[in-house]
């Protein structure tokens, strides 16, 4: 078969997505966005993801720096973290409780360069200026990609080259789950790869098991891949560097080494991946630590505590595009959300996210944000200061519920697995309401895995009719079918139990009750004020919902797969929950696939497997694969808020991409 290179319309799948129409009158704006994205959740993602800025995979109405700012003289760009969502891990290699948006979107890339980068302008495409190797040459039948890598250089001065590639793919065949990105099956990689080979220092070939998408394999396979520096390769502090042979062994040939290296560098970053509940105190050695000092990216750590700043300078060894300007990039942490507001207004940070709370004009559609501005101090104090970017989710928002809970005293999880009480939980999630009366207007409903907002040709005319409308009378029509005595107000109890067509289902014991704990990401009012509204229409039919908030950290942490397994029932992630990175095309193995380590809740059908399936092996549309998870409610689908970011009249930058996870390109005029 003749040679492909793979590009942004392989295939003819075209991952366009559209800008929104921008305000005539940008700088009186004022309006709210959400948390964090959790992974992703990235995983935040809060499928980070969420995630604690402009996500990896979203859309974003930029509003232009005023052409009448006047010049600004500083040499330090100030960050506001998202409140409660800072990044708490720097090796690039993360299991789930760390693959999240504020440590692979808004740290580690500043200093360890992803092999592809995704994002041009306000698409989620390949970026082939800003990534380490030129687009991959398919051939072999789709089941080889020639990879040719670009002269980069490491901080240390060595080159950046094909056997850092190898490290990475050698960390991972050690030790497949050990990173958050694989999913079992066999299609992911490294399961997926039969050989290896290195050609010369800066050209490779990787031979897969048999034929793949050639867009899906770039889009969410080799966009996976970070390359590790050779002075990684060792098992202890005192040893030297690249002692180990991780990176110059074969594919494969010497997990031992390899593990040996993996543990060291996990442990080093704060993991022990031998002992995952032992604790270990790492973040305060990250800025002194010589591991992480190894960059191929723009910014190198200065300073790093827990409860601190982020401080990063430029990497003067970088070799590639959008050189630093300045001379400092601050990450600053905040615990509240009126305390990072606060800090917009007395100008003590330069980028910042507007809270829900300071919504004061609601939006007609997401399309149309608000032009007027209730008449306030801090409201005009912004206004003159800042410009104002808003950015949609390329991605979805949902509720993770645990199919094997032991909640409930036992029940939880079998009383999950009935697809009618997620029809008619998901039947009270009054969507439109909480968007117009609690967003004001910005966000946009989720109704499957497939975004459907911003517009793009991969949402299916199904998804985008709401399968499952506000509707109180069929939720208790539904509960009362199938063997439940309603009790509005109250904890409904199941009267039949069985398996037939009018009992409560396979699993859920007779005086079973509906009785549920959901932990949600704490931090901002609009978050309470939605879990509030949907405990209490829950409460309408006799689903008693008992809420939890806690941090970033905790509600990913606690939100994990259990095959055997575990007590936490229901998790929101917020207002943005799965963002489409480094997985780009949308067909969902990561997260909804028999197995995957951000299928937090265990989902598991084989009509499902075998949708995604499909989806990463033929350029087969979504529409199967996603009109099925609509309608089967792996999750209850959520309203996904937009984000809103005030940055500095002073600060000069080009339209914000929707991958962009750089601040390099900003400068002060």
């Amino acid at each position: 078969m003749a040679e492909v290179t793979v590009n942004t319309y392989e295939n003819g799948f075209s991952p366009r997505v559209y800008t929104t129409q921008v305000p005539s009158n940008p700088g009186s704006q004022r309006f709210g966005g959400g948390p964090a994205h959790v992974t992703f959740l990235r995983r935040l993602a809060i499928g980070f993801a969420a995630v604690a800025t402009a996500s990896l995979g979203t859309v974003a109405v930029v509003t232009a720096p005023s052409s009448g700012a006047s010049t600004v003289n500083k040499t330090v760009v100030v960050w506001a973290e998202t409140p409660g969502a800072s990044p708490n891990y720097i090796f690039p290699y993360m299991t789930g409780a760390y693959f999240d948006g504020p440590n692979i979107e808004r740290f580690q890339p500043y200093m360890f360069r992803p092999l592809y980068w995704f994002g041009t302008k306000a698409e989620p495409t390949l970026n082939e200026a800003l990534s380490l190797a030129a687009a991959p040459v398919m051939s072999n039948g789709n089941k080889t990609a020639r990879i040719v890598l670009k002269p980069y250089k490491w901080s240390n001065g060595a080159q950046v080259t094909t056997k850092d590639v190898m490290f990475w793919l050698n960390i991972w065949h050690q030790k497949p789950t050990g990173y958050a990105g694989w999913f079992p099956g066999g299609l992911s990689m490294p399961t997926s790869i039969s050989s290896v080979k290195i050609v010369s220092p800066t050209v490779m070939t990787i031979n897969f098991k048999q034929s793949f998408n050639p867009h899906w394999l770039l889009y969410n396979e080799l966009s996976q891949i970070t390359p590790l520096p050779i002075a990684w390769t060792k098992t202890s502090t005192g040893a030297a560097a690249g002692s180990a042979g991780c990176a110059t062994a074969g594919y494969g040939t010497d997990d031992a080494a390899c593990k040996a290296v993996y543990v060291f560098l996990s442990e080093q970053s704060g993991f022990n991946p031998t002992h995952p509940k032992t604790t270990i105190d790492a973040l305060p050695t990250y800025a002194t630590n010589p591991l992480w000092q190894v960059v191929d990216g723009p910014w190198r750590l200065k300073s790093f505590e827990p409860t601190e700043p982020v401080v990063m300078v430029p990497n003067t060894a970088y070799s590639g595009p959008n050189k630093p300007t300045y001379k400092e990039f601050i990450e600053k942490p905040f615990t509240t959300a009126s305390a990072e507001f606060n800090a917009l207004v007395n100008g003590t940070v330069d980028v910042g996210e507007l809270p829900g709370t300071e919504v004061t004009s609601p939006a007609t559609s997401p399309s149309s944000p608000s032009q007027t501005v209730t008449p306030g101090k801090n409201n005009t104090r912004l206004a003159s200061t800042f410009d104002l970017l808003t950015v949609y989710d390329w991605g979805f928002n949902y509720l993770p519920m645990n199919f094997n809970s032991t909640g409930d005293t036992g029940n939880a999880g079998s009383i999950f697995r009935q697809l009618y009480l997620r029809q008619a939980m998901q039947s009270l999630v009054d969507q439109k309401l909480y968007i117009d009366r609690l967003e004001r207007g910005y966000g946009v409903p989720t109704y499957g895995p497939v975004p459907i907002w911003p517009h793009n040709p991969f949402s299916s005319k199904f998804e985008e009719s709401d399968p499952y409308p506000y509707d109180p009378s069929h939720a208790k029509q539904l509960l009362s079918s199938h063997g439940w005595k309603v009790v509005p107000g109250g904890t409904d109890v199941c009267t039949r139990p069985g398996t037939g067509a009018g009992d409560c289902g396979k699993g859920v014991k007779k005086g079973a009750k509906l009785d549920f704990s959901l932990q949600y990401i704490s931090g901002t009012r609009t978050i309470t004020a939605i879990m509030d509204a949907e405990k209490a229409s829950w409460g309408e039919v006799g689903i008693h919902v008992n809420l939890l908030s806690a941090t970033v950290d905790t509600v990913v942490a606690d939100a994990t797969p259990c095959a055997k397994g575990c007590k936490w029932q229901l998790t929101s992630y917020g207002l943005i929950g799965w963002g489409y990175l480094p997985d780009y095309y949308p067909t969902g193995e990561e997260i909804f696939a028999t197995g995957a380590e951000s299928n937090s809740g265990s989902f598991d059908t084989a009509q499902n497997n075998a949708n995604i399936r499909a989806t990463n092996l033929t350029d087969e549309s979504l529409v199967t694969y996603e009109n099925y998870l609509a309608k089967e409610l792996p999750v209850i689908w959520e309203p996904e808020s937009v984000e809103a970011w005030e940055y500095h009249k002073g600060l000069e930058h080009p339209p914000i991409a929707p991958l962009d996870r750089t601040p390099a390109t900003l400068h002060w005029s």
